[in-house]
């Protein structure tokens, strides 16, 4: 019988964001951590494999796209399957294309017709419009918009501009 627990790859500060989400969907019978620097991981992050048969599925809570990439190919060559996480208050529509272990955060827009790759974040407050792709990997960092029709590349951080009133 497959089980239906969440293997979080790192345990650093994003961990905590990913953690809250997969807890508030309700669906994780258990989660737990790897890290390489933690003392709240069970384990190291090259471990994972030997945790196939007590965790279906997993998810990478790395910002560096590199490292994220190479550890999703890893992940699903293992087996594991990668859940896009998308918080409640989320909004995503039915007409958007995800890839998988995407990370929707609260309060975030995933608008019609927009594609996301695999691998992404979306967060809080950041608008995708519609029609707008985002490449795998990348990070639409706290109220950044992409722009409809816009192509993000694989890897990219999206910033939203800072404005400082005296």
């Amino acid at each position: 019988i497959m089980n239906e627990n969440l293997l979080i790859l790192g345990a650093g500060q994003y961990s905590y964001v990913v953690e809250d989400i997969a807890v508030s969907l309700g669906c994780f019978e258990k989660i737990s951590f790897l890290d390489d620097n933690s003392g709240r991981a069970i384990g190291k992050i090259d471990s994972f494999e030997r945790f196939k048969g007590e965790f279906k599925y997993a998810v990478v809570a790395i910002g560096n796209p590199t490292i994220k990439a190479e550890l999703f190919e890893r992940l699903t060559g293992a087996g594991f399957e990668l859940p896009n996480l998308i918080h409640k208050s989320a909004y995503v529509s039915p007409q958007a294309e995800l890839g998988v272990g995407n990370i929707i955060e609260p309060n975030a827009s995933v608008q019609a017709n927009s594609v996301l790759g695999d691998g992404c974040i979306v967060s809080s407050g950041a608008v995708v419009r519609h029609n707008a792709t985002v490449g795998s990997f990348a990070h639409c960092d706290c109220n950044s918009v992409v722009m409809s029709g816009a192509n993000v590349p694989n890897g990219t951080k999206v910033k939203c501009l800072e404005f400082f009133v005296d």
